[in-house]
Formats: structure tokens, C-alpha cells, sequence
């Protein structure tokens, strides 16, 4: 039997506190828009105005902000130079809706400014993209060959190293997405305070929401830490066999 058939031995207790860690997370920030989205901005901004603003105080009046389907699938796309907001965003005039919209605008500032992060989440996207499709395949592919003949045995190990080295591309990527995404709520703050889209007693509202969202991606490098460490462990499992 090939050690670390993924659910059937003692590596799977690595992944247990990140995917705990990762379910409180998403209710957490689940609970907290949920309950400053019913607390409406004394201003009567809605998510696109509050955007807008933001965008407008950076000078980026050229990017666009459109209205998406689906709830908090708000981001925004370089490639089209547009804020996509959604349906508990965009129109919503809820605190918790301005600050992540807030957020996304400074995304495409963090965007125009050339902040260095953003720039290198996107140029190793692509790379992400092919590793997290083939990385599994071809550790589960070295395990098969793991448990054969001596050559057999090398091309697995060959293959199941190569599948660390793909999935740790997402990993990087994980690393990578925190300063993006702490700094984006940084500038979402300040530029939600200096053009007074919020109210001084409003704007812990709003960081409390963006602090909840961040943990989402804490969480998410953490779970992707954890899986990295349990391919580590697999395959030096099975080297000892």
C-alpha cells in the first residue's frame, strides 16, 4: 500500500487546523458584512458611488465599474480596467458594502501606481494556473510509479517532486496575495476618511469588515502551507518505504 494515499494516514492531521482555521475565517467575514451591510452610510453613497470617488481622488477616471451577479464576487480586472461589483455591493448604501468596494478601487490604484506586489501576483498567474491544474495529477501519477520497480521508483519520485514544485507555485502566489490585499484595504481606509465618504464613527465599521476579509486570505496561505507540507511528507513517506 503507497504511504499517504491522501485520506487514509496520519498526514491528513496537518491539514486539520488550517481548514478549521479556514472555516471560521469565511463565517467570520460571512457574519461581519452581514451585519454592517444592515448599517447604512448617514451619507447615502451606494458601493459604486463610494468606488468611484475613490477612483476619482487617484485620478483614474478611466476605469469603469460595472455590476456583476453573485454575492461578494466583487474584484477587480486589470486586463479590463474595470471594478466589478456585486449584487450586495453595488447598489447597497450598507457600510460593509462601501468598504469593500472601497477596497477594490485600491486595487486599481495599487494597479497605476505600479505597486511591485500586484505586479508580481500578476505575472506569475499564469505559472499558477498550469501548476494547480497539473500538480496533483502528476503527484498521484508518482505515487503509482512510487510503489513499482526501481526505475519505476525513480520516475515516480521524479514525478511526485515535480508535483511539489507546481503546487508550491500556488503557494508563492498565496504569499504573495497578502500584501496585496492588506495594503489594498490600507488605501481603502484612508482614501473612505480623507474624502469623507464615511463618517469618523463609520470607519471602524469598515476596517472591521475589510480585517475579516484579509483573514480569508491569511487563511487561504495557511491551508496551502499545510497541503504543501503534507505532499513534503508523503513523498518522504514513501522514500522510506
Amino acid at each position: 500500500m503507497f504511504f499517504g494515499l491522501f485520506w487514509g494516514d496520519w498526514t491528513i492531521l496537518v491539514l486539520i487546523p488550517a481548514m478549521i482555521f479556514a472555516l471560521w475565517a469565511q463565517a467570520r467575514v460571512n457574519s461581519t458584512f452581514k451585519r454592517y451591510a444592515k448599517v447604512h452610510s448617514r451619507r447615502g453613497l451606494t458601493g459604486a458611488e463610494a468606488a468611484r470617488r475613490v477612483l476619482d481622488a487617484a485620478g483614474l477616471y478611466n476605469v469603469r465599474i460595472e455590476h456583476i451577479r453573485g454575492h461578494l464576487t466583487d474584484h477587480y480586472d486589470p486586463r479590463e480596467n474595470v471594478i466589478r461589483l456585486s449584487d450586495a455591493t453595488f447598489n447597497s448604501t450598507g457600510i460593509a458594502a462601501i468598504g469593500v468596494a472601497a477596497h477594490e478601487a485600491g486595487h486599481a490604484v495599487q494597479h497605476a501606481q505600479g505597486y511591485v506586489p500586484i505586479k508580481l501576483r500578476a505575472a506569475i498567474i499564469p505559472i499558477t494556473n498550469i501548476g494547480s491544474k497539473l500538480a496533483m495529477p502528476l503527484f498521484l501519477l508518482g505515487l503509482i510509479f512510487a510503489g513499482g520497480s526501481y526505475v519505476g521508483g525513480g520516475i515516480g519520485e521524479t514525478l511526485m517532486l515535480t508535483g511539489i514544485l507546481f503546487f508550491s507555485f500556488s503557494t508563492l502566489f498565496q504569499l504573495v496575495t497578502l500584501p496585496t490585499e492588506f495594503n489594498a484595504s490600507s488605501r481603502a481606509m484612508k482614501a473612505l476618511e480623507d474624502g469623507g465618504v464615511l463618517a469618523a464613527d463609520e470607519l471602524p465599521a469598515a476596517k472591521k469588515t475589510l480585517s475579516a476579509a484579509a483573514m480569508t486570505y491569511v487563511a487561504a496561505l495557511a491551508t496551502s502551507l499545510a497541503s504543501l507540507l503534507r505532499l513534503i511528507l508523503i513523498f518522504n513517506g514513501n522514500r522510506r518505504q
